[in-house]
């Protein structure tokens, strides 16, 4: 009976040491999933946005973050004190820089990301007044063509073609004006 004993316990000290060696070898660090790839090194960016005109803070003005090569891109908001922040950025990647805020001109520049610490501030304007074909604009002079100039006794004797009103197909049988293709 005792000898049986010794054998019972021999053969479960056993096989509880075989399980452990099991355990251990499964638990081992160069058999085990994927190895561990470390991030690359960031950079803190801080931007800046104020007005133009008095460098007031501009609040909850969208701040995009657009990496070169990637296909998405993060926004942020400003605060009360027209600040915002990102760490998130890796070093040596090149980001488009873009603000748009209401009620002024959209920003927007590249940036080389090269430093740890980044700090950009962005002067909002206001939107100037669109171009206008119906208003009188001074031309900027080419230096490489002479000016045109209208003798007095021309005045009032042509009209520029955007002051006529616009002849209907009719009216034109066929003749054309201007030396463009009339459509037929």
């Amino acid at each position: 009976m005792l000898c049986r004993l010794h054998l019972r316990v021999f053969v479960i000290s056993a096989a509880l040491l075989m399980i452990a060696s099991v355990a251990l070898s499964a638990q081992s660090t160069t058999r085990r999933g994927r190895k561990y790839k470390a991030p690359p090194p960031t950079s803190r960016i801080e931007v800046s946005i104020v007005r133009d005109t008095d460098s007031k803070p501009i609040e909850n003005a969208a701040v995009i973050f657009h990496l070169d090569g990637d296909k998405g891109n993060m926004e942020l908001k400003t605060n009360e004190d027209g600040k915002t922040m990102i760490d998130v950025l890796p070093l040596g990647s090149t980001m488009r820089l873009q603000v748009i805020a209401k009620g002024y001109k959209t920003y927007g520049e590249d940036f080389e990301i090269d430093k740890p610490e980044l700090s950009f501030d962005v002067r909002m304007k206001r939107p100037g007044e669109q171009y206008s074909i119906y208003k009188k604009h001074d031309q900027a002079v080419d230096s490489s063509k002479p000016p045109v100039k209208s003798s007095p006794d021309d005045k009032g004797a042509k009209e520029s073609p955007k002051d006529k009103p616009a002849e209907s197909a009719n009216e034109n049988s066929g003749q054309s004006t201007s030396g463009q293709p009339q459509p037929q």
